[in-house]
């Protein structure tokens, strides 16, 4: 499924409302003028609101699907289309706005 590729300035929140920021963007690709975010680094939680009583906000959040034909540093990149996971919450990472130029499949 292709989708854009996500980048260090594309707004990603968790479900609960969080903003969500790679950990490891790689420098050396960049789209939109801004480095690429790959699926291996995880992605930091902040300003979740779900309480603590109910699970704990979401504190990192990991691609499992990103893109299948186009890698970074022989990572594949995430994609608006991909898939990721929040802990501890289990709940999904949504990106919201992110640079329409670059799809990646």
């Amino acid at each position: 499924m292709p989708g854009p590729i996500l980048h260090l300035g594309a707004t990603v929140l968790c479900a609960h409302g969080g903003q969500a920021m790679p950990t490891v963007p790689v420098p050396r690709v960049t789209v939109s003028g801004q480095p690429v975010a790959t699926i291996v680094a995880p992605y930091v939680v902040a300003g979740c609101p779900f309480p603590p009583v109910s699970g704990g906000p979401c504190v990192t959040g990991q691609w499992v699907v990103g893109a299948v034909r186009v890698l970074a540093m022989g990572q594949p990149v995430a994609i608006q289309t991909g898939v990721a996971v929040c802990a501890p919450t289990g709940t999904p990472l949504l990106p919201v706005v992110v640079q329409p130029r670059a799809i990646a499949t």
